[in-house]
């Protein structure tokens, strides 16, 4: 109770919390140093390679049953609101080094022994609910413009999306609910999860910050996320042996990203 009580008492507030304006060269900086921890902790790919297209493919087919063909598309796209779930150990692992400690598999995991797990926890469920929340509403539009039978192969779904009038409408209407959730998950996601790291915060708190974070700096959010987009898809042509790349790096980017929209 003791400890309850001492963490409430230590816990900052959204407004306690200084947003920084930044510019283009921080996200570059912050690509930069994010590319200098993968260098220095190159293991990490094991982890990612093994574990976070596993956890994703698991999650994904518990829910959309075994032939979720036409929710391919959503299923990928939405891999990215799973992702800070999983990255959290590489924020770790940034901030180990930075302030000059070795940085080992056990202490990328340590904060799950600190205060900081129950927010963390919240987090990764608000994120999963936002990917499941995702996959419903795609498979519903789906299902609004063509029948509830689903198609049978990867040709005849390609046949239905690209030679017909709904085919078309789903691709607009599923653009335009795709952005509208990667805005969100990336509102939602982009500082929260390193603040729940690195300072006593709540997760409705963490959630606050990151929002105040993005709309202070539009701009530059709107073209992280593309930059976080345009590699990721890079990563993907290249199959799993791109994202072993892209993906870590933009995991440590986004610690670095943290610090500089978050003033110490």
């Amino acid at each position: 109770m003791a400890q309850e009580v001492l963490f409430r008492d230590v816990q900052l507030t959204s407004s306690e919390i200084e947003i920084c304006k930044i510019g283009v060269k921080d996200l570059w900086q912050s690509l930069k140093e994010g590319f200098d921890d993968f260098n220095a902790n190159p293991t990490v790919i094991v982890f990612l390679f093994v574990f976070y297209p596993l956890f994703a493919l698991v999650l994904t087919l518990f829910m959309t049953g075994k032939n979720p063909i036409h929710l391919a598309f959503p299923i990928v796209s939405g891999f990215t609101f799973l992702g800070p779930v999983v990255l959290v150990c590489l924020y770790e692992m940034s901030r180990y080094r930075e302030r000059g400690l070795n940085v080992t598999w056990k202490s990328a995991f340590d904060f799950v022994h600190s205060s900081s797990f129950a927010t963390i926890l919240a987090l990764s469920m608000v994120m999963m609910l936002l990917y499941v929340g995702w996959l419903y509403m795609a498979q519903f539009l789906y299902l609004g413009r063509f029948s509830a039978v689903p198609p049978t192969s990867i040709s005849d779904f390609l046949t239905q999306v690209l030679t017909t009038r709904n085919g078309a409408g789903l691709i607009v209407y599923g653009s335009a609910l795709g952005f509208i959730f990667a805005v969100l998950a990336l509102s939602i996601s982009v500082v929260s999860f390193p603040l729940a790291l690195d300072k006593p915060v709540s997760s409705v708190t963490a959630v606050k910050t990151s929002v105040r974070a993005v709309i202070s700096n539009p701009l530059m959010m709107a073209l992280w996320g593309l930059i976080v987009s345009v590699l990721l898809a890079i990563g993907t042509i290249l199959l799993l042996i791109g994202l072993v790349a892209v993906v870590p790096i933009l995991g440590h980017a986004t610690w670095h990203l943290y610090r500089k929209l978050i003033k110490p």
